[in-house]
């Protein structure tokens, strides 16, 4: 299972093994080659197509090599583009879209009896996809979707196309997915939409998304809580109110800005204005101080004027934004801004990113450093720092999900475990991750860290509260990490 694109994408994915699974495969060892191959693909940015399409070419002397071998291509791409892929890549056996994930093990069984391609591309939702089997990545932290779809217009989005009118879940039905997960041994969930706080919207009712927060809240044994991606259009002040006040809602938020120009935002069609975004971050801060709010921003959109992009610079100083994950604007066929007027040159968008860049790295850093000499509770994570096994570290993160590495001795690390939680205080500060490295304070073994433990076949290891050694020295700093893709 290969997954490009948003978090949608990746619990798309989770659903996709589980059909698979339901159906009889078993997921291939790292060291063989597979016999189904699936790409769950993204179409928000140009790059996307050609990454699929060059996987694709690279793929073809595997499958020549392997008679029996099947590829399917789902998600946002597949929704898009339909039979140009089998044209373009003739040796793909199954193409599917957004609405249909659940097909996938029919259209797979069907082109090997038919020894043909199935393209099967429904234009609304059969099911919603959270009724289907799910193979969860993480032990000890979920996805769980609330809605489905957007019913926003941006000009240069083309998710609403692709994935439809917004569908929401009934409450309950959440609710007890939740529960379920947390039965099984989850210790965080985070809440999923296209425009996750425009829930309830479909049943009429505008408060449903802070009732949803508050409803969690009350959940036995649920640590923390967690959502993406908010509109600042539908940002009201009662979910400010619900996450300032249900202690395992995260005080941490990430809200698309997209452009800090008052012009701009109107031409992309994005019902707020830098006013209203900014007051939005005020509010968050004066019920939350300590939140960490990060953001998506687009550079260059059609028609953006050097005054424009200082807007933009403007609202990434007042907001201190702890992290963006910064694009360039990348032209989608089929969107009303492709077909703007005043495209900009290549040169004068990459300079422009440069600068955006440079100062979020700037305030990054700053906000960071206010952390060092705190004291914060890691839920540990794994695989999320990847020289951790060389440095003698391991990594978690913190309540406002920042990444931070940890030192550890060795009685430390065998008895901490991904889904346990370890007290730290922080001693150095990076744009992207901060350090810990004088020890645990306090580990606190959970119930996550045994469902992890249980799922991949490790004895629990000695219970108890436990010190790290000290570690002598400030830490070399760290690569900078890469950012991801937000749901706009």
């Amino acid at each position: 299972m290969r997954t490009y694109g948003c978090q949608m994408n990746v619990h798309d994915s989770e659903r996709l093994s589980g059909l698979l699974e339901d159906a009889g495969y078993e997921r291939a060892a790292e060291d063989t080659t597979a016999d189904v191959v699936v790409f769950n693909t993204c179409a928000v940015r140009e790059n996307a197509d050609n990454r699929l399409y060059g996987n694709l070419g690279h793929l073809r002397p595997a499958k020549d090599a392997h008679p029996g071998m099947q590829i399917a291509v789902g998600g946002c791409l597949a929704q898009k583009d339909r039979g140009e892929i089998v044209r373009r890549a003739p040796w793909v056996d199954v193409v599917f879209g957004t609405h249909n994930i659940g097909s996938l093990p029919v259209l797979l069984e069907r082109a090997r009896v038919q020894r043909e391609a199935q393209v099967e591309i429904e234009e609304s939702l059969e099911t919603f996809p959270s009724t289907l089997p799910s193979r969860r990545e993480s032990a000890y932290a979920a996805w769980v979707s609330v809605s489905v779809g957007c019913n926003n217009t941006c000009t240069f989005c083309i998710v609403p196309a692709l994935r439809g009118k917004e569908k929401d879940r009934r409450p309950g039905d959440i609710l007890a997915e939740v529960r379920a997960l947390v039965d099984e041994g989850v210790a965080e969930v985070t809440l999923l939409g296209q425009n996750v706080n425009a829930y309830g919207s479909e049943f009429g009712d505008r408060q449903a998304f802070s009732k949803l927060l508050r409803a969690c809240g009350e959940i036995e044994g649920l640590e923390r809580v967690r959502f993406t991606s908010p509109h600042p259009r539908d940002f009201t002040d009662d979910v400010v109110e619900a996450m300032a006040e249900t202690p395992n809602v995260m005080p941490q938020l990430h809200m698309p800005l997209q452009s800090g120009s008052s012009r701009v935002l109107k031409a992309m069609r994005r019902s707020y204005r830098q006013e209203r975004y900014l007051g939005i971050v005020r509010r968050v801060r004066e019920a939350m101080p300590d939140a960490a709010i990060t953001t998506d921003i687009i550079v260059g959109f059609p028609g953006e004027t050097e005054e424009d992009f200082e807007e933009t610079l403007h609202v990434v100083r007042e907001a201190r934004f702890a992290a963006a994950f910064t694009f360039q604007y990348s032209k989608r066929p089929g969107t009303p801004a492709a077909e703007m007027e005043g495209q900009l040159p290549k040169e004068v968008v990459q300079e422009r990113y440069e600068r955006l860049v440079a100062l979020q790295e700037r305030i990054s850093a700053e906000e960071n450093r206010k952390l060092v000499g705190r004291e914060v509770e890691l839920l540990v994570a794994e695989g999320e720092g990847r020289k951790d096994g060389e440095r003698r570290r391991l990594s978690g993160r913190a309540p406002d999900n920042r990444l931070v590495h940890f030192a550890v001795d060795d009685g430390t690390a065998a008895a901490l475990r991904p889904g346990d939680f370890a007290s730290v205080e922080v001693t150095y500060a990076a744009p992207h991750h901060l350090v810990a490295d004088s020890g645990v304070r306090r580990v606190r073994r959970t119930r996550a860290g045994e469902a992890w433990a249980a799922r991949n076949g490790r004895e629990p290891a000695p219970s108890g509260v436990l010190l790290g050694m000290p570690t002598v020295g400030a830490p070399e700093p760290e690569p900078a990490a890469s950012g991801g893709c937000g749901i706009a």
